[in-house]
């Protein structure tokens, strides 16, 4: 995977120990907290243990968005292969003012363009809680539709998809 993404707007780029400070920000966000869940990052030691089991995991890829004008971090564009899923899941969370101004789209679009053809992927998932009706909305743009509905660690999530040569980026 290239170490930088770019886009106009953004600069995409691989989770790492000095993004802890932020990932401690962002996984605490009422919105990480109530759409994905909390991961007990209560300090920068366990930001930094959470980003090392993240990337110590070959399953997991996570990309942190930033500014490119001032490299500020607006938030990370995760790819998982699941257990529990037949196909990568694709995720994207950003801090609160970050939200409504086409970051995840563009973000997403820009990993999307990369990991499909790396990958060599024919289909994508994405998972996420019925009440997370913006994301839903952001993943119909791209052409995914819901595929099923699952229970994990007994949470309810819904599961789209779509085969990758129907994706609109």
């Amino acid at each position: 995977m290239k170490s930088s993404i770019l886009t106009p707007r953004l600069k995409i780029n691989p989770l790492s120990t000095k993004d802890n400070e932020f990932i401690f920000e962002l996984v605490n966000t009422p919105g990480w907290l109530n759409f994905i869940g909390d991961r007990n990052v209560r300090s920068a030691t366990d930001a930094d243990a959470y980003i090392q089991k993240i990337i110590s995991n070959p399953n997991i890829l996570f990309w942190v968005v930033r500014l490119n004008e001032n490299e500020a971090p607006l938030g990370i564009i995760s790819f998982i292969k699941r257990d529990y899923l037949m196909y990568h899941d694709i995720g994207f969370a950003f801090l609160p003012n970050q939200t409504s101004k086409g970051y995840a789209y563009e973000a997403t679009k820009a990993v999307l363009q990369n990991v499909i053809p790396e990958f060599q992927l024919s289909h994508i998932l994405a998972t996420t809680v019925p009440t997370n009706i913006r994301s839903i909305r952001l993943l119909e743009k791209f052409g995914f539709f819901f595929e099923s509905e699952i229970e994990v660690e007994n949470k309810k999530l819904l599961v789209y998809g779509t085969p990758t040569n129907k994706l609109v980026i």
